[in-house]
């Protein structure tokens, strides 16, 4: 069982990661979308900044609760 319950941490971890990964490209790319771009670039970049944030909640989301809503074993 404890190969088993580190799979599930390993899998929970990489979500975590990829879900901080997507989020600070999505503040870099809104960032860059509302001061430096303009016209239909920096509305294509927003768009795109809050779809990888949206994304990165969801997936922050789904670790959170495989680790709340895990039915812990007996022993």
């Amino acid at each position: 069982m404890a190969a088993e319950e580190e799979k599930k941490n390993g899998a929970r971890r990489s979500r975590l990661l990829w879900a901080g990964i997507l989020a600070v490209a999505g503040l870099v790319l809104l960032a860059v979308g509302l001061t430096v771009a303009d016209g239909a670039v920096a509305w294509l970049e927003a768009i795109v900044a809050i779809v990888l944030l949206v994304v990165s909640y969801a997936l922050q989301r789904l670790a959170r609760r495989e680790t709340v809503y895990r039915h812990d074993e007996p022993r």
